[in-house]
């Protein structure tokens, strides 16, 4: 299950921008070519942050769809199966254009001061 790496990935990143602020709602965009499964990830999320400064702490997934543009007949295709095909000729001469994305996009965290407002920060911190 290489989702719950993957948590341990995306709450490593979250800890190390929220900079000790209280953490509301994470948002990480996926790529379809990921094959991460959003159930088993959140399953990883909440085991991971339970107990922890993170807790209470929604994991939001923007699922990117995977999408090629053929270099043969300029045709764009949004892939169902992570086989790189064109749609239109059958071409393997495609070029990836989404669907590698693995980043933390937003986080809504507390200010610094003792407010119970919170900030967004639109961060897009890749997570390896």
């Amino acid at each position: 299950m290489h989702e719950l790496a993957l948590g341990e990935a995306i709450v490593d990143t979250v800890r190390r921008h929220a900079g000790g602020r209280s953490v509301r709602r994470v948002t990480a965009r996926i790529g379809h070519m990921r094959q991460v499964v959003p159930d088993a990830l959140q399953f990883a999320w909440e085991m991971l942050t339970d107990g922890s400064d993170l807790a209470g702490c929604r994991l939001e997934i923007d699922h990117v769809p995977a999408v090629i543009t053929c270099r043969g007949c300029g045709s764009t295709t949004t892939l169902e199966f992570p086989i790189l095909l064109c749609d239109a000729c059958d071409s393997a001469d495609v070029e990836l254009v989404s669907g590698e994305e693995f980043l933390v996009a937003t986080m809504d965290v507390a200010e610094e001061v003792s407010s119970s407002s919170s900030t967004t920060t639109g961060d897009d911190s890749a997570v390896s």
